[in-house]
């Protein structure tokens, strides 16, 4: 299972992210100071060291964390294409502010003054992910592996096992608190699902962030690989009026999974269409098709 599209093709928020948290984790890195990081309860009610704060959204404290971390942020770009970059960045300011609000009341219980108890990096927003994208994207491929069953969502279930224990407890708390930010995002909490940044705000992402790398807009027309290309609703309906041209007729099952994630009806009908009743396949057409 992927993320859609390669490379960060209408993601421009998820690609700044990624930026900012590979440049600061290397910086850190380079300067030898990793174990700088992380929170205590000594930087937040002792002597508040703003910058803590700031470095623990973004840097991580290892490069085998770092890894699998970044790998998550770039799979999960799927939701910003999902729902835009605009609702996306809200969906990121909400996810770190309110799992670091949980990080700090956390660290206020436990009151141990000599402990590092959050391990630094964008805990908050990759677990956070794992919300709607255990209720959202749906299961294309099941397969067995000495009897233990696997599906195309596995291998992210495990990279995020990985890395919520890469620090044990310090790793453990803010990944929790993740969840629990996702959580209430899903739950709209004060409405927050429809909540939106003026326009010039996200599009700063789109002009200041590295250009994308291998990640070209698809073409309009069928290209020489025989590939097809992605349409808008409009586009699909004109140029794939009737299922006969391709011999398969959609299910109902994989229609209704569709429209479970936020999908029209008719719009998911054709898109299996013409993915030939390949859900994954048909998610990503419908995915590009509303970026357009």
């Amino acid at each position: 299972m992927n993320g859609g599209p390669s490379g960060f093709t209408n993601a421009p928020v998820t690609r700044a992210f990624i930026i900012a948290s590979a440049l600061f984790t290397i910086f850190f890195g380079i300067q030898g100071r990793f174990n700088s990081l992380g929170l205590s309860y000594q930087d937040i009610f002792g002597k508040l060291r703003l910058w803590k704060l700031i470095m623990s959204i973004f840097a991580f404290s290892s490069t085998p964390e770092m890894m699998f971390g970044l790998y998550l942020l770039y799979y999960f770009r799927v939701f910003e294409r999902q729902i835009g970059s605009n609702k996306y960045s809200v969906f990121i300011v909400f996810s770190i502010l309110t799992s670091l609000l949980f990080e700090v009341i956390s660290i206020a219980l436990l009151r141990d003054p000599t402990a590092k108890l959050v391990t630094p990096g964008p805990y908050g927003l990759i677990f956070a992910s794992y919300v709607p994208f255990f209720f959202d994207i749906p299961v294309s491929t099941r397969i067995r592996v000495f009897g233990i069953p696997f599906s195309d969502k596995s291998f992210i279930y495990l990279a995020g096992l990985q890395l919520v224990l890469s620090s044990w407890k310090r790793s453990l708390l803010p990944g929790m608190c993740g969840i629990l930010a996702g959580t209430l995002y899903r739950l709209n909490v004060f409405y927050i699902r429809k909540a939106k940044f003026p326009d010039f705000i996200s599009s700063l992402f789109s002009r200041f962030s590295l250009p994308s790398m291998g990640s070209p807009r698809a073409p309009s027309t069928r290209n020489a690989g025989g590939n097809l290309p992605s349409y808008p609703t409009r586009q699909m309906e004109r140029n794939y009026p009737a299922p006969v041209q391709y011999g398969v007729e959609p299910s109902e099952d994989s229609i209704t999974t569709l429209v479970s994630m936020g999908f029209d009806r008719n719009s998911a009908r054709q898109a299996l269409v013409q993915a030939r009743n390949d859900v994954n396949v048909a998610t990503n057409i419908l995915l590009e098709a509303q970026s357009h």
